[in-house]
Formats: C-alpha cells, sequence, structure tokens
C-alpha cells in the first residue's frame, strides 16, 4: 500500500504542478490547481495512512500555514490602505528627471528598497506605473520594466517581509530577521547592480521623453498631511514587526494585526470630519475588498499540498537523492533558483523546507540563506518566473521573447554574480 500510496500522491501532486505552470496556454486558474491538488493528497494520504493518522499531520501543517496566511493577508491590507491615501506619491513624486542614466539609477533604488519593506509584487505595480508617467517611449519603458522587476525581486530576498518565500523561511524558523539581512543584503545589492550597470551602458546617450500630460486627473480626496501620515505609519508597521517578534516572541502575524489595528484607528481619527461618500474608498474595509484574495488561496492550496509529500516521506527521500546524486548543496540551491524562473518560487521552497530537516540544517545555516537568496532573485530569470514578473507583463504587455531576448540574460548575470558574492562571503568567514 505504501508503493501504490507514493505512487498515486507523486503523480497527483505533478500533475497539479504542470496545470500551475502552464495557467496561461490551459486557462485555468493556479488557484483553482492548487485547490484541486491539495484535497485529492489529503484525501489519498487519509485513506492509504489511517484518518486519525492524516488528521493528526492536517492539524500540525495547519498552524504553519494559517501564520503565513494572516501575516499575508494583514501585509497586503496595510499596502492597499497605504495606497488608498496615494501615500505611495511620497516617493514617486520625487523620481522626476530627463536624465536617463541618473533615472535608471533612481528608479532601481527605490525599487530595491521599495521591495524590501512592501513585497516585490506591489512594488512592482507602483513603480511600472511610475515609469509609464515619466517616459513616453515604450521601447525604453520595457527596459525599465525589466529594470524593475529583477531590482523588486532582489530586493525582497534580503528582508524577511520583503518576498513572500524569505517570510515563509522566517515564519518557519529556519532563519532570523538580522541573520538573512546581514548575509544576503550584500549578494542581493550584487544581483541587482551588476543589470542596473549594463542597462545603463546600453542606454547612454538616450533622452528621456515625457508623456504628454493626462487630462482629468483622478479626484483627489486626503490632504498631503494625510498621505504622509498613512504612508509612513504604514511602512512603520512593516518596519517593526521583526522587533515586535524579537522582542515579545509572538509570531509575526501577531504583529502586522497589532500594527494593522493601529492604522485603522489612525485612519478614522484622520477622517472623522468627512462625508461617508469620501471615507468610503480610504477605510479599512475598502482595503480588505480589494487584496489579491485568490494569490492568498493559491498559497493556502499549494502549502497544504507539498506538507502531504513531507508528511508520507516523498520530500526527505528526494532530499537524501539530491544530496547522493548532485552532492553539493550549494549546486541544489543553485538548481532550485533557476528552477524558479519556469515554476512558481513558494511550492519549490515549501518543499525545500520539507525536505530538509533544521535539525541537519540548524537556523541561519547555509542552506537555508542561500536558498532565501536564490529562490527570491531567480525568478527574474523569466517574465513568468515571479509575482512582479507577471505584473509587470500585464501592465506593459511584455512579449515573453522579448523579455527572454533582452532581460533575461541580465537576470541570469546578476543572479550568478550576488550567488557568488554570497559563497566568498561564506569562505571569508570561515
Amino acid at each position: 500500500m505504501g508503493t501504490v500510496m507514493t505512487t498515486a500522491l507523486i503523480i497527483v501532486f505533478v500533475a497539479a504542478y504542470v496545470a500551475i505552470a502552464f495557467e496561461h496556454p490551459i486557462r485555468i486558474n493556479k488557484t483553482a490547481s492548487a485547490l484541486l491538488g491539495a484535497g485529492l493528497l489529503w484525501s489519498i494520504y487519509a485513506l492509504a495512512s489511517g484518518n486519525a493518522h492524516a488528521s493528526e499531520h492536517l492539524s500540525e501543517t495547519l498552524v504553519g500555514t494559517a501564520q503565513i496566511v494572516f501575516f499575508l493577508m494583514g501585509a497586503m491590507t496595510i499596502v492597499e490602505v497605504v495606497d488608498a491615501h496615494n501615500g505611495f506619491d511620497v516617493i514617486t513624486s520625487r523620481i522626476r528627471t530627463t536624465n536617463i542614466t541618473a533615472l535608471v539609477w533612481m528608479v532601481g533604488a527605490a525599487t530595491f528598497f521599495l521591495s524590501a519593506i512592501l513585497d516585490n509584487l506591489t512594488t512592482a505595480i507602483v513603480m511600472v506605473s511610475l515609469t509609464k508617467k515619466l517616459i513616453d517611449s515604450r521601447e525604453q519603458r520595457l527596459i525599465f520594466a525589466g529594470l524593475i522587476v529583477i531590482a523588486a525581486n532582489s530586493g525582497g530576498a534580503w528582508s524577511p517581509i520583503g518576498d513572500v518565500t524569505t517570510t515563509m523561511l522566517w515564519i518557519g524558523g529556519q532563519i532570523t530577521a538580522l541573520a538573512i539581512m546581514k548575509s544576503v543584503i550584500l549578494p542581493s545589492i550584487v544581483s541587482c547592480l551588476v543589470p542596473l550597470a549594463v542597462i545603463n551602458y546600453m542606454l547612454r546617450g538616450q533622452k528621456v521623453t515625457e508623456p504628454a500630460s493626462e487630462s482629468g486627473a483622478q479626484m483627489n480626496t486626503t490632504s498631503e498631511r494625510e498621505r504622509n501620515i498613512m504612508f509612513f505609519l504604514g511602512l512603520g508597521v512593516l518596519v517593526a514587526v521583526p522587533a515586535f517578534k524579537t522582542i515579545t516572541h509572538l509570531p509575526p502575524f501577531m504583529g502586522v494585526l497589532f500594527g494593522l489595528g493601529l492604522l485603522w484607528l489612525v485612519g478614522d481619527l484622520l477622517h472623522g470630519s468627512k462625508t461617508e461618500e469620501e471615507r468610503e474608498h480610504l477605510n479599512l474595509t475598502s482595503a480588505l475588498s480589494r487584496i489579491d484574495m485568490a494569490s492568498i488561496v493559491f498559497f493556502i492550496g499549494i502549502l497544504l499540498a507539498v506538507a502531504t509529500l513531507e508528511h508520507s516521506g516523498i520530500l526527505p527521500a528526494l532530499a537524501s537523492w539530491l544530496n547522493d546524486t548532485v552532492g553539493r548543496e550549494d549546486f541544489i540551491v543553485l538548481l532550485i533558483g533557476i528552477v524558479s524562473a519556469i515554476v512558481d518560487n513558494v511550492p519549490l521552497v515549501a518543499a525545500a523546507m520539507g525536505m530538509y530537516d533544521l535539525g541537519q540544517h540548524p537556523p541561519d545555516s547555509f542552506l537555508w540563506e542561500f536558498l532565501a537568496y536564490c529562490a527570491g532573485t531567480g525568478g527574474s530569470i523569466l517574465i513568468i518566473g515571479s509575482a512582479a514578473g507577471v505584473a509587470a507583463m500585464g501592465l506593459e504587455r511584455i512579449d515573453f521573447m522579448w523579455y527572454l531576448k533582452k532581460i533575461s540574460w541580465l537576470a541570469l548575470l546578476g543572479y550568478l554574480a550576488g550567488a557568488l558574492v554570497y559563497m566568498l562571503q561564506i569562505y571569508i568567514m570561515s
């Protein structure tokens, strides 16, 4: 029965994974594939191993999954509240220049550091929308969109709240906030600087053509004071979460929900004198309706699906096979990073967390830190390899093959350069 169960689990998981990877060609939402896969996998596991045994394992899995989901829901809501108040104008309004060299570095730096505080998806949307207001030439805008994807993924990799995969490792106890920031920030900077330097060289001598000013600007019901308060409070709450976890030893989702309550309170006090109609799109009830619930449910489905492979012993067996076949952990993790450009990095990291035991690989060890870097930055190699890339693809209608020819080699160059820097750091410190 064990062999039959193992074979059935692998077949169902691979089928669900293929459906997720080819979401657009087959026109089936990846969330549906993840949920169907999770339901089938747990049903097979329960029937083969015994209902009580499976229920106990499912309860264990649910605790870890719920922590990630609550954290993401809270963080995404905070970002939506800031955006509703036009809070990101605090940054984007300061990026004004017709010098293309200066613009490359300003957009790159803003994207990199904003992604570390928010997340790479939100940052990509904010920055690509900004370049539409600054640059008229479509070819230049496409190059900048590629630059933004690389910088957003690099910026998210070194921060415990900047990328979903790094957040998963942080909440799972594989990494700690200060250690990941110290170890991965330099490789992440290099993985961003190398492509930026090449893009800067490619665009040298060109002029930035500003688009014609738009007529009928969107009605803005927030004052500059309100924008500043909500922007700095929202970012302050997110930045304070690692400190909250360190001081209280409570899970990060509790810090985010606490901060969300504070933001809600301040928002209600700020808008007390406004009419109901003016307050409608500014309150947190409205923000909750705008968060990407499809992505949240996808994370639930994929984390539950991967958990069955862990509990059934498939992932530990895969880890042993990789160690015997490939041998070197650095090559295995590098490979995971490159594969994350083809398939979603969330299930890849979830699988790696199940493959390797914390007893053999303690928190902040080479494996986990290098995985955070590789899974975070490797997705830039293809336009479909990260949430930031998919967002940029939709906003600027970027062709897959155009990105492959123009940007992929730059992202790969940055990825390998950053990986080399991380390895040198380990060699020097050991």
